[in-house]
């Protein structure tokens, strides 16, 4: 059975970075687009970064371009996401996603993590 496990969340200050891990086990996603959403408190879950299985095109949303990076490790079957300048209003559970059934920004993937926890303290 396909599972996403996430990992490398925390408490960090305000300016701060953090990198976040997803271990795919299962079956293999390396032809899969992967991608990392987060859900703020009383908010709706939303897009934060996408990789195509081929790793060069990359899609991020607005609030974090220029600040995330998104990458994936093939031998490992792992994507991370890099979190750089970190803002309190980044603070939200993270999920890792596998395998999107139409715009790597939508939020109908096929696979979810558990999603780990991201917080930032001003």
């Amino acid at each position: 059975q396909a599972q996403l496990v996430e990992s490398g969340g925390g408490l960090v200050q305000a300016g701060g970075s953090l990198r976040l891990s997803c271990v795919a086990s299962g079956r293999s996603f390396s032809t899969t687009t992967m991608g990392w959403f987060r859900q703020a408190p009383g908010k709706e879950r939303e897009f934060v970064a996408a990789v195509t299985w081929t790793g060069i095109r990359n899609y991020y949303a607005d609030s974090v371009k220029g600040r995330f990076t998104i990458s994936k490790e093939y031998a490992k079957n792992t994507v991370y996401l890099q979190m750089t300048s970190l803002k309190p209003e980044d603070t939200g559970v993270y999920y890792c996603a596998a395998d999107p059934r139409s715009r790597p920004s939508s939020r109908d993937y096929t696979y979810w993590g558990q999603g780990t926890q991201v917080t930032v303290s001003s």
